[in-house]
């Protein structure tokens, strides 16, 4: 196992050596994770962690890669990987590598077969027994650019400088090249002296049609063929990441978070992920927060410069002004101890808001009700100070100084729940202490057939396809409309669930029947269809829109009934039905009563229904009109 407590500077050295200045935002977005994590770590648990004096072997960060906790690992965290890894169930960093390399056009197709191979060694085969010492590392499987370089280097006799070529003229699929080297792959080749040039698989042993058979298979490869040293580089990376949220959660996740400051989207992705490995994500805090998401007592703070509207001065004057004169007691000690000119009252509306002086009074609708008028008394008399145009009635400056800070919150309710979160998310982007959802959780999992994590996923999720219908529940965090050629009114919102964010597109002859329920903050069922575009997000085409509290399509009211009488055969009878489902899947759930058993149960969401005439129709072919009930 890898030691934890290694007393060493980690330095950007291996990094650079790999290349990875090289990389995308992403990748250097998650070198400053690293980084960030990493200086949390030293401060938090007195470790210092040199990754380049590890192995790369311990088995922990690849447990939980296999369990698909890989929220925030580098190059793992995409819906598609995530399901690959926990297919896969890595052991090894080899493992990692391969798959950074597989997860891409052309080489995916070979994924089921190297699933396949690593968990049943004994399915591996190989064209020609040669191959096994360059592809036994992949389980069988053509990965690398390099294994193409090798492959004829070795079985065909090229030379290092030939073999780069040859990768090359496959990639850029110059046909006129590929097809001599083939001859010369498979013959070899002699110089203008009859001498060997290159040897040929012939001559080596291997039939000519095994031969053509392998080149065949490395020109299909190598047009998206990855290099191995690059997808390398990028698994040190995931390896490190997955590392440190392996064994160092929360410092991993608060140094997440902040490098994605200002993305609501993805903070509430990763503030569930929290949740999920049970770390409290706690609101920002004028006494506690820094600038950063930092960890205090093994809880992340939410970064002040999360907050909308406040600057990196603002937060400076802030952290000053309570390491020299300790932490504010309450608003009014809070305005006395910032140097006035440094804070503005939007700032201060602001973390009001978002819940930075909930730590001096829970009530944010007295602090709302006094900032104003406590800011420009202080800027008032700061002016009168400086011009010094204090009165003979104003020489006691002590008590003049208690008079205009300390004094009493006036006597006002507190605003409404809904307020408090909808401010919240207006300057946190995300809905951190509650969420409008909450109460309408176990409903809304009774309505839907999809969610917004489940949409993000299509692309390996094969129950949510393009064009079936789909249910989905959530709240209007964003509407924009447009005027179409027509000049008729439509619009896209943004649905906001448990689980992520949803665009539905609203087209007039729906926008027209629904506009008065389509409200920012309107909590929404919306039925209608999937839309799958190449490079976009899946979206809903609306068909219908109803408000949350006027429906009533719980689980049981949308239910198919269907029983399978004593004369249908069970099993013909529920793989037909199965059939006919798959054929028509929708939004509605599925009970199922076997007569002769007396056996009853409703089918997984995946095998749910859109019970339209043709479906009817097949059903009551096979159980009868009497046996089904919508």
């Amino acid at each position: 196992m890898a030691d934890k407590g290694i007393s060493t500077q980690f330095t950007m050295t291996t990094i650079e050596e790999l290349g990875l200045l090289k990389m995308d935002f992403l990748g250097l977005r998650t070198l400053t994770v690293i980084r960030d994590a990493l200086e949390m770590i030293e401060t938090n648990h007195g470790v210092e962690i040199d990754f380049s004096r590890m192995t790369y072997d311990d088995p922990k960060p690849y447990e939980m890669i296999s369990a698909g906790n890989t929220q925030g690992v580098f190059q793992l965290e995409s819906g598609g990987m995530t399901q690959f890894m926990k297919n896969l169930r890595p052991d090894c960093f080899e493992d990692i590598v391969a798959g950074i390399s597989l997860y891409r056009p052309g080489p995916m197709a070979s994924i089921p077969n190297y699933i396949l191979n690593k968990k049943n060694p004994e399915c591996i085969e190989y064209l020609h027994e040669s191959l096994e010492p360059i592809l036994s590392v992949t389980y069988g499987c053509l990965v690398y650019q390099e294994q193409v370089m090798q492959i004829v280097r070795e079985l065909a006799g090229y030379t290092y400088g030939r073999s780069d070529l040859v990768r090359r003229a496959m990639g850029k699929k110059k046909m006129d090249v590929m097809l001599k080297e083939k001859e010369y792959f498979i013959h070899g080749k002699d110089d203008e002296q009859g001498n060997i040039e290159i040897t040929g698989c012939v001559r080596n042993g291997i039939p000519e049609n095994i031969a053509g058979e392998i080149f065949n298979q490395m020109v299909s490869f190598a047009e998206y063929a990855f290099n191995k040293s690059h997808a390398a580089a990028y698994a040190v990376v995931a390896y490190e990441t997955a590392y440190l949220k392996a064994y160092y959660p929360v410092e991993f996740m608060a140094a997440l978070m902040t490098s994605v400051m200002g993305d609501g989207v993805q903070i509430a992705k990763y503030i569930r992920n929290c949740n999920e490995m049970s770390i409290g994500v706690l609101p920002p805090s004028i006494i506690d927060s820094s600038k950063k998401f930092t960890v205090v007592d093994g809880k992340i703070h939410f970064g002040l410069l999360g907050v909308k509207n406040v600057g990196a001065g603002v937060i400076d004057e802030i952290i000053k002004s309570r390491e020299s004169k300790g932490k504010p007691k309450d608003i009014f000690q809070f305005i006395s101890n910032v140097n006035i000119h440094e804070i503005n009252k939007k700032a201060v509306e602001s973390l009001i808001k978002a819940g930075a002086f909930d730590c001096l009074n829970e009530n944010r609708a007295q602090h709302l009700s006094v900032y104003e008028s406590l800011l420009e008394s202080a800027q008032n008399n700061s002016k009168k100070n400086i011009e010094g145009q204090i009165s003979l009635f104003q020489l006691n400056s002590e008590e003049m100084e208690v008079d205009s800070v300390a004094g009493k919150l006036p006597d006002v309710a507190e605003l409404p729940q809904e307020s408090l979160m909808a401010m919240e998310k207006e300057m946190l982007g995300v809905y951190l202490t509650s969420h409008p959802l909450k109460n309408y959780e176990e409903q809304i999992d009774r309505i839907v057939s999809v969610t917004a994590e489940e949409l993000a996923h299509a692309d390996t999720d094969e129950n949510v396809t393009d064009g079936m219908k789909a249910t989905i529940a959530g709240i209007v965090s964003g509407k924009k409309t447009l005027v179409t050629k027509n000049n008729k009114q439509m619009a896209f919102l943004d649905i906001e669930d448990l689980y992520g964010q949803i665009e539905v597109v609203v087209f007039p002859n729906v926008y027209e029947k629904y506009l008065q329920l389509i409200k920012e903050e309107s909590i929404l069922v919306i039925r209608g269809t999937v839309n799958f575009k190449e490079d976009e997000a899946p979206k809903i085409l609306a068909d219908k829109i109803v408000h949350i509290d006027a429906f009533g399509g719980g689980e049981k009211d949308n239910m198919v009934k269907i029983k399978i009488p004593r004369r249908v055969e069970e099993t013909k009878g529920l793989s037909t039905i199965k059939e006919l489902i798959v054929a028509n899947k929708g939004e509605k759930p599925v009970m199922i009563y076997i007569e002769q058993s007396g056996k009853k149960f409703k089918t997984n969401r995946d095998l749910w229904v859109e019970p339209n005439e043709a479906f009817i129709h097949a059903i009551e072919a096979l159980v009868g009109k009497e046996n089904i009930k919508l």
